[in-house]
């Protein structure tokens, strides 16, 4: 049978490829871009049908927190948006930890699914469909699941790497119905954060970054600016997870080369680009070789990050206390997001000889006072991200802390130079209880 005759046999309305799920099955949706809406508002209809299903999302842009839905569904996560993280503190989704990736195999607890839900393009002329601008884990998913159900997104582009999924691996195909949530819109600031924003991505860009260097970013308000303040630099690559906005420019001035990439020399890699990239840039993108999407468990592996010598990690953190323990996913034990990459990328950085970067601004305000960033020790049941083994440098709008080799007390004394100076005195105070024995 010809791809074209599958394609035409496979089409079945949303109603009709819920018939391949049964209650007991565990589905996973794909998410970001990826987020497969047509088919997750027929979930929501379907829920009495559907009641006891085990459903998994991903950084979901469709909105789950509908009442009384956890009656019916049992939500798991192992990253949280702002639209699972409201599931998690009502206590109607289970968190699966997650911080490790190889590229042949999904991680544990997220590998047992039975149903995987996707987005793609139509078909180009050899029966081949693009996951758009947002691959994840759709490669392997796709190849475990045991079915497959795809809704069609015409305006989906394409790109190198992994991003295809030819249209016989799919099981039924759905019309994209439903249209996608509204458009991430960039966060306006106070002028106080856009200063320290732009501090900190100055220092990192001037002082630390050096040409030649291929970067990952995390994403966050302190870094996924970065590629803006970058300029002054030559033939930087890029090996990351979520590519963020300013790469179209850099590629197009020639700053972004890629020239000196140990693994995909001259290629910009992730496992998906920034919802806020404009319609031109992904103009520039759509079927451009530069511009290669790998699975998220491919760009994520420590062995094979670790190759590069100039590999380079940054990445923000919610807190760090006095020995450079990074703190990025919860305060106590209140979980806000995940581990996601930022483990793996630090440690591959480490082993490869490069950097591992930590931004974070030195304060914050919680319910209208200022508190401190760094902080002694973490709060009671915080998650450490990044041991501090692993972290070289810290930057904050006050400065930078290095880190690398340096002894706790050390340590404690960069860190403290950097805090804001509300709180230097008592970081200084319980630096010399902990480390100098003072009473």
């Amino acid at each position: 049978m010809t791809w074209q005759a599958q394609w035409s046999d496979k089409l079945v309305s949303a109603e009709a490829a819920l018939d391949r799920i049964t209650p007991t099955d565990h589905v996973f949706t794909a998410g970001l871009t990826g987020t497969p809406f047509t088919l997750c508002r027929a979930l929501v209809e379907n829920r009495e049908r559907l009641r006891g299903l085990r459903l998994n999302t991903l950084v979901s842009l469709f909105d789950w927190n509908v009442p009384g839905l956890d009656e019916y569904f049992h939500f798991e996560s192992w990253y949280l948006s702002r639209r699972e993280r409201p599931l998690l503190h009502q206590g109607k989704l289970d968190y699966v930890p997650v911080s490790y990736f190889r590229a042949e195999a999904l991680p544990y607890g997220i590998d047992d699914l039975d149903v995987y839900l996707v987005a793609v393009s139509p078909p180009d002329r050899h029966g081949n469909c693009s996951f758009g601008t947002s691959v994840g884990m759709s490669p392997l998913m796709t190849q475990q699941a045991a079915r497959v159900i795809a809704e069609v997104d015409p305006s989906f582009i394409r790109t190198g790497g992994t991003n295809t999924i030819h249209v016989s691996e799919i099981d039924c195909l759905v019309e994209r119905q439903s249209p996608p949530a509204t458009p991430v819109t960039p966060e306006t600031f106070t002028q106080e954060k856009q200063d320290m924003i732009d501090t900190i991505c100055m220092q990192i860009a001037n002082d630390l970054l050096e040409d030649g260097d291929t970067i990952q970013i995390g994403a966050g308000d302190m870094t996924s600016p970065l590629l803006g303040y970058v300029y002054g630099r030559r033939d930087l690559g890029m090996q990351t997870e979520i590519i963020p906005p300013g790469v179209v420019a850099l590629v197009r001035e020639g700053i972004m080369t890629g020239t000196n990439k140990a693994i995909h020399p001259g290629k910009v890699v992730g496992t998906a680009f920034h919802p806020q990239l404009s319609a031109e840039e992904l103009d520039f993108i759509d079927q451009n070789p530069v511009f290669e999407l790998y699975d998220f468990n491919y760009t994520d592996d420590i062995r094979l990050l670790s190759k590069d010598p100039r590999f380079t990690a940054i990445n923000n953190a919610l807190s760090v206390d006095l020995t450079g323990q990074v703190a990025s996913e919860s305060i106590g034990w209140q979980m806000f997001t995940g581990t996601g990459g930022q483990t793996a990328f630090s440690i591959a950085a480490c082993l490869a000889g490069g950097k591992s970067i930590i931004a974070v601004p030195s304060s914050s305000f919680l319910d209208g006072s200022r508190i401190s960033r760094i902080v002694p020790t973490l709060a009671s049941g915080t998650v450490v991200t990044t041991p501090r083994a692993f972290v070289d440098y810290l930057v904050t709008e006050y400065g930078i802390a290095t880190l690398r080799g340096k002894s706790l007390r050390q340590r404690a004394q960069a860190l403290t130079s950097v805090a804001h100076p509300d709180f230097r005195a008592e970081l200084q105070e319980a630096a010399e209880r902990m480390f100098y024995g003072k009473e």
